[in-house]
C-alpha cells in the first residue's frame, strides 16, 4: 500500500505541463501565474498574443517557464495546433484549464445568430475540442492528466436579467465534466469544474459599469472576492493529493446565491 505523507496535500507541480486558455487577462492570468510559481510549465493561449508575450516574460522573469501561443477558441485547427505547439516546447500536457469564455449580455429573443455561433463556439465548442486533443495525447503517451472546467453559478441558477444562452453553455460545462470523467476515468484523466460567481475581472469592470458601480451592498457578505481567493481549488484540483477526484463541479461564488444579506 502506497505510504501517504501527512497531511497528504502537496501542490508542486515540478515536471508537469499545463495549458491555460484565455489567459490574457482576469481569472486565465491568475490561473496561469499560480500554476507557474507551482512549479508547471505553462502554454498560455488567447487572442491578444500581445498580453500573453508580456505575460510569458513575467512568468519567465520570476523563475519559471511558459509559452505565449495565439489561439482562437472558435477554429478547432487553431486549438489543435496550440496543444501541438506546447507539446513541442515542453512535452506532454498533463493539466488543462478551459478557462476561455464571453458572456452574452443580451435576452435570448434578441440574439444575432452570429453572436448564438460565437457564444456557442467559445464557451463549448472550443472547450470540448481541446479536452478530446488533450485526452486523445495522454492516451496515446500512457500517462494521466487533469482537466479543469471553468464553469459558473450560472449553471445552479439564472435569475432571468439576460445571459440565458451563457447559462445553458455553462450548464453544459458541467454536464460535460461529469461524462468526460466517466469516459476517461480508466485512463487516470481526471476532470473536474469550478464553478465560479461574481470575482472582479476584466469581464466584471464591464458590468459594473453597466450596473451604475459595484453591485457589493446587494450580495450576502458585500463583496466581490478577487481570483486569488479560488487559487487553492485550482491547485487542489490539479495536484496529486486529488487524485481520486473527479467528475466534481466545486461553487465558489462566496455566498452570492444567498438571498441572505448582512445586517448593518
Amino acid at each position: 500500500m502506497t505510504d501517504y505523507p501527512l497531511p497528504y496535500n502537496s501542490s508542486d507541480l515540478t515536471g508537469r505541463v499545463a495549458l491555460v486558455t484565455g489567459a490574457s487577462s482576469g481569472l486565465g492570468a491568475r490561473f496561469a501565474r499560480v500554476l507557474a510559481a507551482a512549479g508547471a510549465k505553462v502554454v498560455l493561449t488567447a487572442r491578444r498574443i500581445d498580453r500573453l508575450e508580456a505575460l510569458a516574460a513575467e512568468i519567465e522573469a520570476a523563475g519559471g517557464e511558459a509559452l505565449a501561443v495565439r489561439m482562437d477558441a472558435t477554429d478547432a485547427a487553431s486549438l489543435i495546433a496550440a496543444v501541438a505547439a506546447g507539446e513541442a516546447r515542453f512535452g506532454t500536457i498533463d493539466i488543462l484549464i478551459n478557462n476561455a469564455g464571453m458572456p452574452d449580455a443580451q435576452r435570448a429573443h434578441k440574439m444575432s445568430t452570429e453572436l448564438i455561433d460565437q457564444v456557442l463556439g467559445v464557451n463549448l465548442r472550443g472547450p470540448w475540442i481541446l479536452a478530446c486533443e488533450v485526452a486523445r495525447r495522454l492516451i496515446a503517451a500512457k500517462l494521466p492528466g487533469r482537466i479543469v472546467n471553468i464553469s459558473s453559478v450560472a449553471h445552479f441558477r439564472y435569475d432571468g436579467g439576460g445571459a440565458a444562452l451563457y447559462a445553458v453553455t455553462k450548464t453544459a460545462i458541467a454536464r460535460m465534466t461529469e461524462a468526460l470523467s466517466v469516459e476517461w476515468a480508466a485512463y487516470g484523466i481526471n476532470v473536474n469544474a469550478i464553478a465560479p460567481g461574481m470575482f472582479v475581472s476584466e469581464m466584471t469592470d464591464g458590468m459594473f459599469e453597466r450596473m451604475g458601480g459595484n453591485p457589493a451592498p446587494h450580495v450576502a457578505r458585500q463583496r466581490i472576492p478577487v481570483p486569488e481567493q479560488m487559487d487553492s481549488t485550482l491547485l487542489y484540483l490539479v495536484a496529486p493529493a486529488s487524485e481520486c477526484v473527479t467528475g466534481a463541479v466545486i461553487r465558489i461564488d462566496d455566498g452570492q446565491s444567498s438571498t441572505v444579506r448582512l445586517r448593518p
